[in-house]
């Protein structure tokens, strides 16, 4: 009997952000694999009886590897098991969701992306800050946001400012 693994978006940090399908998938867990940027009010919604197993990582500190993550969600749907995988903001921005898929499909186990609201989006958005105003573009320009980083001499104005 083969599990199944959902890869859950949990939102930019507001846990009411998280969107119904992703908080359907929490309801029916045996499992659930978490992140540190992941409100834990969110984890209220989890079965009493379901496993749940914090992974979260920080620079220079980390629970498990990503090879032993993904080494442990093929475990677990080999069980037999309903996994969640829930991960702050999207699973496939930053997220390593791309990486534990393939590691599944590899493995030949059934898994199911569910989309979250990124703070790409939900940030602007909550400033009033719209990223689409018709009337208001001259263009169509790509919008960089690069978090944690600084660009280096001579890249002023290479990018749109916000």
């Amino acid at each position: 009997m083969t599990g199944k693994v959902y890869l859950v978006g949990a939102g930019p940090g507001d846990p009411g952000l998280i969107t119904v399908k992703g908080m359907q998938a929490l309801e029916q867990a045996q499992v659930v694999v978490y992140d540190r940027l992941v409100d834990p009010v969110l984890l209220e919604a989890v079965p009493k009886n379901a496993e749940r197993i914090f992974v979260g990582k920080a620079r220079g500190r980390q629970q498990l590897t990503q090879p032993e993550i993904n080494r442990l969600l093929v475990d677990k749907a080999s069980q037999g098991l309903t996994v969640v995988r829930l991960k702050g903001g999207d699973p496939f921005i930053f997220g390593r969701g791309g990486e534990e898929a393939l590691e599944l499909k590899a493995n030949g186990l059934p898994f199911e992306i569910i989309p979250g609201v990124t703070s790409a989006i939900a940030g602007p958005a909550y400033a009033g800050i719209p990223l689409t105003h018709r009337g208001a573009a001259e263009g169509r320009r790509p919008l960089y946001l690069r978090p944690g980083r600084r660009g280096g001499p001579g890249t002023e104005g290479q990018r749109p400012a916000l």
